[in-house]
């Protein structure tokens, strides 16, 4: 693979990253659904250890606003009520002495739009991230030229593919952002 190639699949992959977080970040933010990945920050005091909810319960949606929590063991059941109660979900925990129940209320307009702009400012970050990536690349590309490793027009090249690839993942950052903030939005 020639130095130019590398500099772009590098690239590529890092900004495929941005894209892989950006993704993780938008499950964690909470729509009028349930979803198992709102509970992923929230981390229960197991054995004086810091550790997932995942890692300590099974986790089921049986129906589009309800979580429900069953942990491995019972005694883990009162930390697990208080690990979500400290988190900023917002939503108070049911335990009925087996499991825990989340019942996650209807967004109402004003927290909705908060959200959105949540998301929209995540979008951005994704942004300039991959914006960034492309910035470190042409640096690569220039010093590669610089040393006379590549000519100018390979740099040339090198630059106006790394814009293509740039100008792609930015507008899936943006597809994202807008499906997103459908879900959020949407009654």
């Amino acid at each position: 693979m020639t130095p130019p190639q590398e500099v772009q699949k590098d690239a590529e992959n890092r900004m495929r990253g941005a894209l892989e977080a950006l993704s993780r970040e938008f499950a964690g933010v909470r729509t009028g659904r349930a979803s198992t990945a709102l509970l992923e920050a929230v981390r229960v005091d197991y054995y004086n250890t810091p550790t997932p909810i995942t890692q300590v319960a099974g986790l089921s949606i049986p129906d589009p606003r309800t979580i429900v929590i069953q942990p491995w063991d019972a005694s883990v059941l009162p930390k697990i009520e208080k690990a979500i109660q400290r988190s900023d979900l917002g939503v108070t925990p049911t335990n009925d002495g087996k499991v825990i129940r989340l019942t996650l209320p209807p967004l109402n307009e004003e927290r909705r739009k908060q959200l959105a702009k949540v998301v929209g400012k995540l979008a951005e970050e994704a942004r300039v991230a991959v914006r960034n990536i492309r910035r470190e690349a042409k640096d690569k590309l220039r010093a590669l030229a610089k040393d006379k490793k590549i000519s100018e027009d390979d740099e040339k090249r090198g630059e106006a593919e790394l814009q293509k690839l740039t100008d792609r993942h930015t507008q899936r950052v943006d597809e994202l952002l807008k499906k997103k903030e459908q879900e959020i939005l949407e009654f």
